[in-house]
């Protein structure tokens, strides 16, 4: 006699249809989303390559379906000596005013954010989070409330259209949100490495420079980077600040805005040129800014 083998037949899997029509939404509303966030991105970027025509008749979409692109935008700013050399010169002081007051206010709101995060102090009344409190309230405050007094006190420091004045005026407009990422960030670092650091030998200083620094490291260049971002389009301030010597690019990106209308194709083409650099940045780094603001959040 011979044994009949009988085929084995693994059991089917049931499709988990809720499940998967879960995922299916939150794919397509990231979908949307980033439609959404892109679309102001891709209308400028059309604009800036558009004939004078197509930009007052309405809403073209498509390059070489709605419309044969143009160079109206970008031939000046790239072969005209005087557009080009303006902008040069706008994108110079820029550069050096966002990196030198981003790095100015990352100094500044580290030590102050670890001085927080590490001891108590009582003033009267205030303690460390009505002090916190008071450094985030600086936010709430809009620029044309101070514009004037600071415009007099500029003025008679001989600071007006200034690099230095601006980015002493940056420095200063940035430091809350410094001093909130990295306060964060040092509240998640354990107090015992610092006690550990100076039971060998280290002093505070010495504790907060060799190890609570590096550790905060990617806080430091999300905090950094947004600093910069947020300089960089920065455009009242400098607008009262400045207005020669001291332009920015927001200055004149706004001043394509004259008397006779709206140049809306060198207005995109000079958002393009200026937006451009961050989005390197932010392409390249983009796990530091995710891990910095976001460290402290999941404890």
């Amino acid at each position: 006699m011979s044994a009949t083998t009988i085929p084995y037949e693994a059991p089917r899997r049931r499709t988990n249809w809720p499940r998967l029509l879960g995922r299916v939404g939150i794919y397509a509303a990231l979908i949307v989303w980033t439609v959404i966030f892109l679309f102001p991105l891709y209308w400028t970027v059309t604009t800036s390559i558009k004939p004078k025509e197509a930009v007052i008749q309405g809403p073209k979409l498509f390059p070489w379906i709605d419309f044969a692109p143009s160079n109206a935008g970008w031939f000046p700013l790239l072969f005209e000596q005087g557009q080009r050399s303006a902008f040069v010169r706008h994108f110079q002081n820029t550069l050096s005013v966002s990196l030198i007051a981003a790095v100015c206010a990352v100094i500044l709101g580290s030590l102050a954010a670890y001085g927080l995060s590490r001891f108590q102090y009582r003033y009267g009344p205030y303690d460390n989070t009505q002090i916190r409190n008071f450094f985030l309230a600086q936010l709430i405050l809009p620029p044309a409330a101070v514009a004037l007094p600071i415009l007099l006190m500029f003025i008679n420091l001989g600071l007006k259209d200034t690099r230095e004045g601006l980015v002493l005026m940056y420095t200063i407009m940035n430091l809350p949100i410094v001093i909130w990422i990295m306060f964060d960030q040092f509240n998640a670092i354990p107090i015992e490495l610092d006690h550990a650091a100076q039971v060998d030998g280290a002093s505070e200083w010495g504790a907060f420079l060799r190890i609570v620094l590096p550790i905060a490291a990617p806080g430091l260049v999300a905090a950094y980077i947004l600093t910069v971002v947020l300089c960089w389009n920065e455009y009242f301030i400098a607008l009262v600040l400045s207005s020669t010597n001291a332009v920015t690019l927001p200055f004149m990106i706004a001043g394509q805005v004259t008397s006779q209308g709206v140049k809306w194709w060198s207005m995109a083409a000079l958002t393009c040129a200026a937006i451009a650099p961050l989005l390197v940045i932010g392409v390249l780094l983009e796990r530091f800014i995710v891990r910095g603001l976001t460290a402290g959040s999941v404890k």
